[in-house]
């Protein structure tokens, strides 16, 4: 997590996400993991508004990582053997957080809820026009997303932060492949494929009766 920042811009980074689906659209964790380690540097150049976000996706990705180079570590090179592992094996709190709190089941949820967040804040900046509210779209993005499962009292704080977000043109810029005209047009290279994970995620984790676990 404290690579330089110098060489980031937001295309590596969802490249990630591109590479992380082999020909059988398994997600592979460690171009998963990789991915969001370069989100979190996007966040975290925007300044302190999105640390409630990004501190929280940190902590999940110091778990995976260490799940992942556990001695069973073989069982976390997919998400799909992640989860038929730790489901086969009982290794999920299903019901309340006892036995494993810290299940890579649970820790991904996590963040595959964070995605859909991220996934739609940035399609919303790809598809408005050039005066859009920055704070309306992320407030958009977080109410049909995270809000759900976050306490009141969070969600009144994040509404209050998103007030003060910069505008579209310096998130565009913020992610450093060039003038906004080029950061929309990569968003639109990438995105699909953002999306494709996170539906995969999903419907694994749907199958599976995974997407509420405590």
């Amino acid at each position: 997590m404290d690579d330089s920042e110098a060489d980031f811009n937001l295309r590596d980074v969802m490249v990630n996400f591109k590479q992380c689906l082999n020909e059988k659209e398994e997600i592979l964790m460690d171009h998963y993991l990789s991915g969001w380690r370069g989100l979190v540097k996007f966040l975290n150049s925007l300044g302190a508004i999105f640390m409630f976000i990004s501190k929280d996706v940190v902590a999940k990705l110091q778990i995976m990582d260490q799940l992942c180079r556990s001695p069973q570590g073989e069982h976390y090179t997919t998400l799909q053997s992640m989860v038929t592992y730790e489901v086969g094996h009982q290794l999920v709190d299903l019901q309340q957080r006892a036995h494993h709190p810290n299940s890579g089941c649970r820790t991904v949820l996590r963040l595959h809820r964070a995605l859909r967040w991220l996934q739609l804040f940035l399609e919303g900046l790809r598809a408005s026009p050039e005066d859009a509210r920055t704070s309306v779209l992320c407030t958009d993005s977080y109410n049909a997303s995270l809000a759900t499962y976050h306490p009141w009292v969070v969600r009144k704080a994040v509404s209050m932060a998103f007030c003060a977000l910069p505008t579209r043109k310096v998130f565009l810029e913020a992610m450093k492949v060039g003038p906004p005209e080029q950061a929309v047009e990569m968003l639109g290279e990438v995105l699909p494929f953002l999306e494709r994970v996170y539906n995969i995620t999903q419907h694994l984790y749907e199958e599976q009766a995974l997407l509420n676990l405590p």
